[in-house]
């Protein structure tokens, strides 16, 4: 009894890639910088997406609600992984291991479903254009956005619940780059046949399922898109779901690599680099993918910063 509290009092060891300070330092500099780069890319389309009346449909709702997701999911992880790597001292307490537990977790959660809903909205576009604005209303907008934060709400509190009542029998070094359930899990000193079969099931309900149904989505809005008969609309349609596409293939390769498999069964250098990918890379290629290849946010950013610099000159005469 008296090892298995070792860790809530004296915290984890956060090992990260302390044993390879070169490729620390480098990696200190890349996630400083992303980390960034994340914030203004995913602000930027935020307030593009709520200042812009033109952007004030469906799609920019659950854009903006994805850059939402993607700043607070990153920083859940980001700064505390950046403070860990900047000193000799890894060590991050119990408190503050168990708070990243249940906001990332909760965060990855909802991200999985919130890209399901932007494939559905995708095919309702495509496939049903005349009655988009029916069935797309703002009422089931708001809803689907809730359904998504409240989906991963209630998946971190069971989830997380159940892994941090495992006894640690006093294992207090943590080789990852931050607290995750299939890390903590591998740390626990007795049988976790339960905790695995709960994750597992976990993982179809967020990953397999809406994967399942973002595939269906884009078999229809293939099949229609095939059936127009413009190269220019062809063109249209596909550009406004090859963006969305690629942010789902990124993101749910890396994090079904990462759960969909027996907790210990990865590398342990595997991991980390597959972790590292879907917390801070992934949410910075969205604002990057959706911001390059969509004319409409491209527009209305140069709008935004023109009105901006035309204010500030007026204020400066």
């Amino acid at each position: 009894m008296e090892e298995s509290k070792n860790s809530s009092e004296e915290g984890f060891l956060l090992l990260g890639f302390s044993d390879q300070p070169q490729l620390e330092r480098i990696l200190f500099v890349i996630i400083l910088l992303f980390y960034i780069l994340k914030l203004l890319g995913n602000t930027a389309i935020i307030l593009v997406s709520f200042l812009d009346p033109k952007l004030h449909t469906p799609m920019y709702f659950f854009l903006g609600n994805l850059s939402c997701v993607d700043i607070c999911f990153t920083t859940s992880v980001a700064p505390q992984l950046l403070v860990t790597m900047g000193k000799r001292d890894k060590t991050m307490n119990y408190g503050g291991c168990v708070a990243q537990l249940y906001v990332a977790t909760g965060l990855g959660s909802s991200e999985c479903i919130l890209l399901a809903v932007m494939a559905y909205d995708r095919y309702a576009a495509v496939c049903q254009p005349l009655l988009y604005t029916t069935i797309m209303h703002p009422q089931l907008s708001a809803s689907l956005a809730s359904i998504a934060w409240l989906s991963g709400l209630i998946t971190s509190l069971i989830q997380c619940s159940l892994t941090v009542q495992l006894p640690l029998c006093g294992h207090s070094k943590l080789d990852h780059i931050f607290c995750e359930v299939p890390v903590l899990v591998k740390l626990a000193c007795v049988d976790t046949t339960f905790n695995e079969v709960e994750l597992f099931v976990a993982s179809v309900v967020f990953l397999i399922i809406p994967v399942s149904l973002i595939l269906a989505s884009y078999g229809f809005i293939t099949q229609a898109v095939l059936r127009i008969k413009s190269a220019a609309g062809r063109s249209k349609a596909f550009g406004t779901c090859s963006s969305h596409l690629i942010v789902v293939v990124i993101f749910y390769g890396t994090i079904i690599f990462m759960y969909l498999q027996p907790a210990k069964s990865s590398s342990k250098n595997q991991g980390k680099f597959v972790s590292l990918f879907y917390t801070i890379v992934t949410p910075l290629l969205n604002p990057v993918i959706y911001t390059l290849r969509n004319k409409d946010v491209k527009g209305a950013l140069r709008t935004l910063t023109m009105g901006s610099g035309f204010g500030s000159e007026r204020i400066h005469a």
